[in-house]
Parts: structure tokens; sequence; C-alpha cells
């Protein structure tokens, strides 16, 4: 007879540069005992990660950089998605987590269709209503959350709701 070992869990954190990086990884801790693996548009990002691993003692993550892109951009957005794709299809995530923009978005609705659990957290940018990517990945996703209390329970009923837990910055 054999002890059943449990694997950890693989958790695929990805944001877009900027302001929706810092917001995702003020959330590393939660992920702590995970494989983590991470997904970013901004190359420069890499060391931060890596350094962030060591100074916590945490193995030394996965990490991909996808091309930016925006709504405006079709060509490089078709590209994106097939970025995400292949990054998805390679390490079979069981969660991924996003602050957004277009490539949380991606990541989320692919994710859902490979079995992946989703989270999708709206940037605390968006403090007069939800983002365009979080409004249309937020429904979808199994954990939906807004850092404004007052878009709470803002959408459609029938498409989902974002709650409110807190602001991450």
């Amino acid at each position: 007879m054999s002890d059943s070992v449990t694997k950890p869990k693989r958790i695929l954190a990805i944001a877009s540069g900027g302001g929706h990086w810092v917001q995702l990884l003020r959330m590393r801790p939660a992920w702590d005992g995970c494989v983590p693996i991470y997904v970013t548009t901004q190359k420069g990002y890499r060391e931060q990660v890596f350094a962030d691993a060591r100074e916590s003692h945490q193995p030394t993550p996965r990490f991909y950089t996808v091309l930016d892109a925006n709504r405006w951009q079709k060509v490089r957005l078709v590209r994106q998605l097939l970025q995400i794709t292949w990054i998805l299809l390679r390490e079979r995530p069981d969660f991924v987590i996003s602050t957004g923009a277009a490539p949380g978005f991606f990541a989320l609705k692919i994710a859902r269709r490979l079995g992946a659990r989703t989270i999708w957290i709206d940037s605390i940018a968006n403090a007069e209503q939800l983002s365009l990517s979080g409004r249309k990945a937020g429904p979808t996703a199994d954990l939906w959350l807004t850092q404004w209390s007052h878009l709470a329970g803002s959408i459609d009923p029938e498409r989902g709701r974002p709650h409110y837990e807190g602001a991450v910055v």
C-alpha cells in the first residue's frame, strides 16, 4: 500500500503591466505552497518575481511574457491570445487569477474551458465602474471580485455579480 501524495496546486497569475501587475503581486502570499506560474506583458518583471521567490524561500517560479495589446490593436490581440493559449496548454494550471486587463481576460476564458478554476479581481483603478475586461470576464469567473464596495452587486443579475471583500492596495 502506498501513501498518496498530494501534488501542490498550480496557479497561473496573469496581468498586464503597471498597476494590474502591482496589485497581482500584492496577493502573492495567498498562493504560498502552490506552484506559481507568472504571465505578464513586461520582460523586466522577471527579476522582481525571482528575487521575491528567493527572499521568501520559495522555489523559482515559471515566468512568461506575452505581447502587450489592447482592443484597438486587433492583430496584436490575436497574437496575444495564441501566446496565452500555448502557455495554458503547456502549464495546465489548476487555478488562474488575474487583475486584468486583456491578458487576464483571455486567460480566464481559455482556462475555464480547460477545467481550471478562475478568479477575476477588478483593478482598484476602476472606481466609477467595472473595467471592460472585468465586465466581460467576471461573469464567467468562478470568483469575481471588485475592490470598491459600491460596485459590488452591479451588473445584470443573470450574468453574475462582483463581490467585495476589500482592496488589494
